[in-house]
């Protein structure tokens, strides 16, 4: 291979080969006075001569350099050359051989179009890690080369494919994402299994919820969801976001989750529900932040009662299509601490539909997100269907897509609007409790005539009538005006309460033989499949007791 026809011309190589020998040939300009460079000394005749870059031949460079070299020259990129360390890689290569044929390695790596287009562009391009038929990974140059002065055309120009060993930096750079991947499968599996593995349906809601994690660029976070049945048909709803990501924010979602549920059974307004997880929150890392908020639907009040952490507003449709948005009271995010949390509503009659949500579902890096809230908004305003395709309607509305940059839940209820034969399985009826003893018979005539109409069993009429008589005595006894009986039944359950103004709440206590109270609540305890009692907002007290029915009577 005869190098002198070809010169390796690099952009700019020859400008600055005439740049340094003009500044050679220039005579030193400065005065007299000046002073010479610490190191400018002339060699003397003793000093080794050192030869010049010009004076190297270009192939025992090439030939000793470990990086893969190859030159190819012509339209259809015939072997040139090809220095020691491409034939220790690939084997010998025949030269004067066509590329596309000799070279099958550069075709497996679909190198050829990009020496068509540096050969027609005559500019230098790169492609990074490409892993080579041998097993080892190279990043390509591939730079043009002129033949003798460079005014050959395309025919007389070449390419010079100058490969890189990067092998251990690929290798490297796998083990990285590898590890990654595996902390982020690790953090999805701690978030999944700490969310609800089957929700909870109320007997008055219809409930739906999802779960999308970032996507793989992005860690896990700790967004979660909860449903938790309080008993006398009152159902508790939350949704929350850990501020963080990876591992780290899922534990700290499973121990507030936990905490919750926990909290939830106390059977506490919702402000005070936070309140307590605030603090919490504090213990379990004061560096960790995070936003709830927490609902309680009494399908005899028709509305949500709901308290905020700093986190986003529920959402209710009406029946008609109208979308109101909860903004007030929020307070600020848990964890924060000095914050007095308070207790707001938003209607929730029958027909409603409410969507609770985390910010991967509507903050945007390029949006406000009050814009997103908003567009949330009209959403849910076209969004028809059951609980699931509400849902999925709503996280396709937002383009929530398998790589969004952050997490998103969603939890979506609806209190749906009972007619014709569904409508009788869900029945109403209250007495007020006025006067004195004489109030106890009277409560027992009316829950008899009402489980009679409802064409309950005898056994279940007789042991709804023994309850009642136990928590109107047990009032009657220990509460104070106003008073109030409430019997509900639904398609599950029949729901004795019994509310008055005494704000001490009941607890059950084992009776000796010789006292003449205390058996009350035992004995309602006993016959009821499960019993509770509150604190109502007003002040007073609530006594549920609840039996299931039998399942001939559920559709």
């Amino acid at each position: 291979m005869n190098f002198t026809r070809w010169s390796a011309r690099l952009p700019g190589t020859q400008r600055r080969a005439a740049a340094r020998t003009e500044q050679t040939a220039s005579p030193d300009r400065r005065g007299e006075s000046s002073v010479p460079a610490a190191r400018a000394e002339r060699p003397t005749d003793e000093s080794p001569s050192v030869p010049a870059v010009d004076e190297l031949r270009v192939r025992e460079v090439l030939d000793r350099v470990p990086s893969l070299v190859a030159l190819v020259h012509g339209p259809d990129h015939r072997i040139a050359y090809v220095n020691d360390a491409y034939t220790t890689a690939f084997g010998v290569r025949p030269l004067g051989e066509r590329a596309r044929e000799a070279l099958p390695e550069l075709d497996a790596l679909g190198l050829f179009p990009l020496l068509d287009q540096v050969q027609r562009s005559g500019k230098p391009r790169t492609v990074k890690s490409r892993k080579a038929p041998d097993g080892r990974s190279y990043t390509f140059t591939c730079t043009p080369v002129a033949q003798g002065d460079g005014k050959g055309g395309s025919d007389g120009r070449g390419v010079l494919v100058f490969a890189t060993d990067v092998t251990d930096h690929a290798e490297a750079a796998e083990r990285l994402r590898a590890s990654e991947r595996r902390q982020r499968e690790t953090a999805v599996t701690l978030q999944r299994s700490l969310l609800p593995q089957e929700l909870e349906q109320p007997d008055d809601l219809r409930i739906a919820a999802t779960y999308h994690p970032g996507g793989t660029e992005a860690a896990v976070g700790g967004d979660w969801y909860d449903v938790i049945t309080l008993g006398g048909g009152r159902t508790a709803l939350v949704i929350g976001d850990v501020m963080g990501r990876g591992v780290r924010a899922a534990a700290v979602m499973g121990q507030l989750r936990t905490a919750v549920r926990a909290y939830a059974r106390l059977d506490l307004p919702p402000h005070e529900v936070l309140q307590l997880l605030d603090g919490l929150a504090a213990e379990i890392d004061a560096n960790q932040i995070a936003t709830c908020a927490y609902a309680i639907h009494d399908p005899n009040e028709g509305k949500l009662i709901y308290s905020s952490a700093g986190h986003l507003p529920i959402l209710v449709r009406d029946e008609n299509g109208t979308v109101l948005r909860a903004d007030e009271p929020t307070g600020p995010p848990l964890g924060t601490g000095g914050w007095m949390h308070a207790s707001g509503s938003i209607p929730l009659a029958p027909g409603s539909t409410a969507v609770l949500y985390t910010d991967g579902l509507v903050e945007r890096r390029d949006a406000d997100l009050d814009e997103g809230i908003a567009a949330l908004e009209r959403a849910l305003a076209g969004a028809t269907g059951t609980p699931q395709v509400v849902c999925d309607r709503l996280v396709r509305s937002a383009g929530v897509t398998p790589d969004h940059d952050d997490d998103v839940a969603v939890l979506v209820l609806q209190h749906p609007a009972r007619t014709g034969a569904d409508g009788e399985l869900f029945r109403n009826a209250a007495l007020e409790l006025l006067g004195g003893v004489e109030a106890a018979p009277r409560a027992r005539a009316f829950a008899s005539g009402v489980l009679t109409s409802w064409r309950f069993p005898a056994d279940l009429h007789d042991l709804g009538v023994l309850a009642t008589s136990e928590l109107v005595a047990n009032s009657l006894q220990h509460g104070t005006p106003p008073m109030r009986l409430r019997l509900r039944r639904t398609d599950r359950r029949l729901i004795i309460e019994v509310t008055d103004g005494d704000d001490h709440l009941p607890r059950r206590r084992r009776a000796e033989p010789g006292d003449e109270s205390g058996r009350g609540i035992a004995i309602v305890a006993t016959i009821a499949s499960n019993w509770g009692c509150r604190r109502t907002p007003g002040g007073g007290k609530a006594v549920w007791c609840e039996f299931a029915l039998p399942r001939i009577q559920t559709t």
